[in-house]
């Protein structure tokens, strides 16, 4: 008989090798890769039935089992899938970057289902979201984290949980800032290095969130809404003069907290360019000052009301883009920070949306037509892992593109003196080639 397996699929087998050890029983390490294989394979449909009818005629039994109903933990595989992400693009460089996605969905049974903004869709839509942690170094993104944003809808709703089967853990009401700081713990848990966290104005606007990732001893830099209070940084502390009573017991600011836009009205602004695009350097125009963020405890100032005093020393970034849009930022990066770097952090952001894209549009993840929150959560995590595989073999590509470079260049005559000097370029940049995608075989007839 003809192996017709190829070389993707026999790579994909090695790769696995830490997880399926993770698996234990032998069922579920045979169902384990076919379902991936199913993911990274051709077909316009990730589901089991027709992955199944492609890979394994006659399994649809199994493969269903498995993803849906099997008795086994999906925690070591997220661990491992931890390990495998750090190896390939953790480091003191790297970038956690938090954000959501959201799926549309019909009906109301499957778990999580409920009318939400769905930026995909660009509106309101009945969809299921999904919180999500990308760790990115260069132009390389590894999705470590989907986990479930349940709506009050839900929440409110005993009976719906356990008919979806939603584990008693996660039943309680949580905000998508809530569910992003557990993921954080987690992975630090698991020892995953990054350099900076990074968030949408989705979730920089939660002070909570902020005050979260600064207690955990975590850079940031966060997108904010326009009218975000801050304070001058020089703001100080005073004693209110009472005109009549009793004297004041507590401390209020001498100046009061104004709109971020306002703080930035009259800074310098400055054009930077931070990467290559597809259509050369990208730019905007960008000011920052150092101020402090709003969200100290409430205190009410004279007659404004209840008012949230300073809290820590932040930068805020102002970014003007060419198509007339205005975007805001907080970052607790360092007061020496450049302006360069501080823009250059702030879009490195830009990443997860790609991985987001690319796991719907290659990998299947909006796919899945089960309702339980283990089929969704299951499927979710074979997507990752086909994904964090396919940036394997990307980077894999790199290196041996980069070490061809060098042997070319070492070849050149002794006596030729190069006409110019090589630049450093790192191979998470330009020399970084797009998505590795498998040589995908025609699905038999």
């Amino acid at each position: 008989m003809v192996d017709t397996k190829s070389k993707w699929e026999d790579e994909l087998g090695r790769w696995l090798k830490p997880f399926l050890d993770r698996l234990g029983h032998k069922a579920r390490r045979r169902m384990c890769p076919l379902y991936i294989s199913g993911l990274i394979g051709p077909g316009d449909r990730k589901s089991v039935q027709p992955m199944a009818a492609r890979l394994a005629p006659g399994e649809y039994d199994q493969l269903h089992h498995f993803i849906a109903d099997g008795l086994w933990d999906a925690a070591p595989l997220e661990a491992e899938l931890l390990v495998q992400a750090d190896r390939l693009v953790g480091g003191k460089d790297a970038v956690l970057v938090i954000d959501d996605t959201a799926m549309p969905k019909k009906g109301d049974r499957s778990v999580g289902v409920a009318p939400q903004y769905a930026s995909s869709l660009g509106k309101t839509a009945n969809c299921q979201t999904l919180v999500s942690l990308t760790l990115a170094r260069g132009e390389v993104p590894v999705m470590v984290a989907l986990r479930l944003f349940v709506p009050e809808s839900w929440t409110s709703n005993p009976v719906r949980l356990k008919r979806a089967g939603v584990p008693v853990e996660y039943r309680a009401a949580r905000t998508k800032p809530e569910i992003a700081l557990a993921e954080i713990d987690r992975v630090m848990a698991a020892g995953m290095r990054f350099g900076c966290v990074l968030a949408d104005a989705g979730y920089g606007l939660s002070a909570p969130f902020r005050q979260g990732l600064t207690t955990r001893g975590l850079a940031w830099a966060v997108g904010i809404p326009r009218h975000q209070k801050v304070y001058p940084v020089e703001v100080k502390l005073i004693w209110p003069v009472a005109g009549r009573g009793r004297p004041r017991k507590r401390h209020i600011p001498d100046v009061l907290s104004t709109a971020a836009e306002d703080m930035l009205a009259n800074a310098k602004w400055q054009n930077v360019s931070w990467r290559n695009g597809t259509k050369g350097r990208l730019e905007a125009r960008f000011a920052a000052v150092r101020v402090r963020t709003a969200d100290g405890p409430p205190q009410r100032i004279k007659d404004m009301g209840q008012q949230h005093l300073p809290g820590d020393e932040a930068w805020l970034i102002g970014e003007h883009r060419t198509s007339g849009e205005k975007k805001y930022y907080l970052a607790n990066m360092p007061a020496k920070t450049n302006l360069r770097t501080l823009a250059a952090t702030i879009k490195a952001r830009w990443i997860c949306e790609q991985a987001h894209q690319q796991l719907k549009e290659e990998l299947g993840l909006d796919h899945f037509e089960g309702r339980s929150w283990q089929g969704l959560h299951r499927h979710a995590l074979m997507t990752m892992i086909a994904y964090a595989f396919l940036q394997h073999r990307r980077l894999a590509q790199a290196g041996r593109k980069k070490k061809n470079q060098r042997s070319t260049t070492s070849a050149e005559p002794t006596g030729r003196t190069p006409s110019h000097r090589r630049s450093h370029r790192s191979t998470t940049t330009s020399a970084m080639p797009a998505l590795q995608k498998t040589n995908r075989r025609k699905a038999a007839a």
